[in-house]
């Protein structure tokens, strides 16, 4: 019996350190800030982010109308084209130089000084929003891959601790069924183990179908087929951030591409005004014009046959102010709904990172509990509660408790790195920028 108990303590040790390789195989933070890049664990999520930029479908389509507005801009500072003109007489005008038979002329049109710069500058502003639209799609869809990346990194572990528990659980039922044929054991601590693996095994059954759509949906970021296999990552380490939050909370403002955008509005709309408030003044149009004549019916005549040039200025009058005055109020008004949406929107920005930093800092916090106490704790309890049975002093159910307890608070550790890297990029997505972090080993690893 003594040789058994050994046996058995001896396999729970061992289950329990394929099951938990993080407290055994962590490694000691960098002591310098890195980036998400730089880390040789992370290299599938780096080709997964490169390929999202190059391939996504949404990104190329927002990349295309940044580069569509680019053009639009060079167009709006460009003159409009210039007139020509020609007229025939279809009766000859007789002038003293002899009968008129037709005329041509060419004209330009100048736009008041000042309207064709700021033309520009509201395109070049349109333009500048859609570059930040372009930034804003590209951080979201970089925080998609992170999350569905990382999400499928615990599925991994998640599916390795599950198996594990099985196989304990299937030896737990075979000691279970000895004693009971030995007669030191109840019918009811064989049915007990048999339902909780049946409960493991559909567990194990969801975590392995979820392979699929979280593989499809990667696959659609990355615009490859739904169904092109995707292996799991074998490590992701946990990252913490070295810069404050004061630092964040500053940065925010300056980098958030969503700003960014209602920044181009404003500045697009205040352009807008400007030009507005020089549509009160005219634009002018001058031109040359040619008159045919023929030579005169009586010769000596003084500028017989001799083409007169006239040289021609026009303007509008701009003396419908009613609508210019509409145009300014609109403007100022684009003006100050801009303004607002932005206060509005930095506002709400801030109140999500405050709560993304919370979420990451309360991950933070159940990393350090579960793995240095209550993962050992009940590992602990395990062990003891396994001996006890084997020399029968327990009962199966409180194995099985210990078991589940075990499992349920490994499962949770996972889930909480998984959190933390996921609350990071959307912290990320939120000051809009990579953040330099430390890295404290690779504890979502895989054991198989």
């Amino acid at each position: 019996m003594r040789k058994t108990v050994l046996f058995v303590t001896a396999l729970m040790i061992l289950v329990c350190a394929q099951g938990f390789p993080a407290l055994a195989q962590e490694t000691p933070p960098d002591k310098q800030g890195t980036y998400l890049g730089d880390r040789v664990e992370l290299d599938d999520l780096k080709s997964f982010l490169s390929l999202a930029a190059d391939n996504n479908n949404e990104l190329r389509a927002a990349f295309q109308k940044w580069q569509a507005a680019i053009k639009k801009a060079v167009q709006a500072d460009t003159l409009p084209d210039p007139m020509l003109s020609f007229g025939y007489y279809t009766t000859p005008l007789e002038t003293r130089g002899g009968p008129a038979r037709y005329n041509y002329g060419l004209s330009q049109k100048f736009p008041f000084f000042g309207k064709l710069g700021f033309k520009e500058q509201m395109a070049l502003r349109e333009a500048d929003g859609f570059k930040a639209q372009f930034d804003d799609l590209k951080l979201s869809t970089f925080y998609k891959v992170k999350q569905v990346y990382y999400e499928y990194a615990y599925l991994a572990r998640a599916t390795d601790i599950t198996r594990e528990n099985i196989e304990l659980m299937k030896y737990l039922e075979k000691i279970a069924t000895s004693r009971y044929t030995a007669g030191t054991a109840k019918h009811s601590d064989i049915i007990r183990p048999q339902v909780e693996l049946g409960k493991l095994e559909d567990r194990l059954n969801s975590l392995m179908d979820l392979k699929t759509p979280l593989a499809a949906r990667l696959n659609a970021l990355l615009d490859r087929p739904r169904n092109q296999a995707i292996e799991f990552p074998a490590s992701i380490p946990v990252m913490s951030i070295t810069d404050s939050e004061e630092s964040l909370f500053s940065r925010l403002p300056e980098s958030n591409p969503k700003l960014a955008y209602w920044d181009t509005v404003t500045a697009k709309a205040e352009a807008g005004k400007e030009l507005a408030q020089r549509n009160y003044y005219p634009d002018f149009t001058f031109g040359i014009g040619v008159t045919e004549v023929d030579d005169a019916r009586n010769s000596g005549v003084m500028g017989d046959g001799d083409n007169p040039v006239m040289a021609t200025m026009a303007f509008n009058l701009p003396i419908w102010t009613g609508a210019r005055d509409a145009a300014v109020e609109e403007s100022q008004a684009r003006i100050l709904s801009a303004k607002r949406s932005r206060v509005g929107l930095e506002r709400t920005l801030r109140a999500d990172l405050e709560l993304a930093l919370y979420k990451y800092r309360d991950a933070g916090r159940k990393i350090g509990l579960y793995k240095d106490t209550l993962v050992p704790k009940a590992e602990q309890s395990l062990g003891v509660i396994m001996e006890s049975f084997m020399t029968g002093g327990g009962t199966a159910l409180d194995l099985i408790d210990a078991e589940k307890t075990l499992l349920e608070l490994q499962l949770a550790y996972y889930r909480a790195l998984t959190d933390q890297a996921q609350r990071l990029a959307e912290i990320e997505t939120l000051v809009g920028q990579e953040l330099p972090c430390e890295f404290h080993g690779s504890l979502l690893r895989r054991t198989r």
